[in-house]
């Protein structure tokens, strides 16, 4: 990574902003052991300070290419801590791969996976971070549906949820639950379009069905990527201003190019 800290500079696809940065362990009740990162908000001494609050990502599909570093979550852990004091955990779900390393087990179409939900929130307890949300993108939207339904979750936000695995039966449930669903949905999703999710959500009555135009499945460019994350600030943490800034005059580095895309298929 390069540095920089000129005035002003633009907040690019690769920037990356000041936070506190940790590789973590989850420790599942299956006894598998799963790799991610938690980032958390610094003050100008870089020392980390408490977050406002918690997002406990969820990642896409990692048959088809999904991981804690598909880019609406890398961009979330690179830019929240600093713009919006927010906590950012990824992590790799059982079988999954990415430079950070890669979780032990094997993908389970979103059976087994429900103890790394479990391990996630429970890390989030055991860090003491406040106000956690699941934030679930594609088939991470299946495993907060199905799994997600912890009483120390405060909600979660759901970003392209394909609602395969998911049933009425999980909506039903969800409802039953009460804590809040934000659901995004792109105009041009490959698999479920507002209009058809405003009526399968029509059965969760704390759920926000959000259609956004112009946006696809995966999220790409940086003009959808700042949609979801002022979104999702939004529901966090209210109040806070927005839009978020697209420049930055603090310190910050570039990351190596890489891959951008997330080649899900749900």
């Amino acid at each position: 990574m390069s540095t920089h800290a000129d005035p002003a500079e633009p907040i690019r696809s690769l920037t990356v902003l000041p936070a506190h940065r940790e590789d973590v362990e989850l420790h599942t009740a299956d006894g598998l052991t799963l790799v991610g990162e938690l980032a958390l908000p610094v003050d100008e001494a870089g020392a980390p300070v408490p977050p406002v609050a918690t997002l406990v990502t969820l990642h896409p599909l990692p048959t088809h290419g999904g991981y804690m570093d598909s880019h609406v979550y890398r961009k979330a852990a690179w830019r929240l801590p600093a713009l919006a004091g927010l906590a950012v955990l990824r992590f790799n779900t059982r079988g999954t791969s990415s430079p950070r390393g890669t979780s032990d087990g094997a993908f389970d179409g979103g059976d087994g996976e429900r103890f790394d939900v479990h391990a996630a929130i429970e890390l989030a307890e055991f860090r003491d971070l406040p106000r956690r949300w699941l934030v679930g993108w594609s088939f991470g939207t299946e495993l907060a549906l199905m799994h997600g339904r912890d009483p120390s979750v405060e909600g979660a936000i759901l970003l392209s949820p394909p609602l395969h695995r998911a049933t009425d039966a999980d909506l039903d449930a969800w409802a039953a639950f009460g804590k809040p669903l934000l659901v995004l949905v792109p105009e041009l999703d490959d698999y479920l379009r507002p209009d058809e999710a405003r009526r399968r959500f029509a059965r969760v009555p704390q759920a926000q069905v959000v259609g956004v135009d112009g946006a696809k499945h995966l999220w790409v460019g940086e003009t959808a990527v700042r949609r979801v994350l002022d979104e999702i600030v939004a529901r966090v943490a209210p109040g806070h201003p927005l839009p978020l800034p697209t420049t930055w005059d603090g310190p910050s580095t570039t990351a190596a190019t890489g891959r951008d895309t997330t080649e899900d298929d749900a």
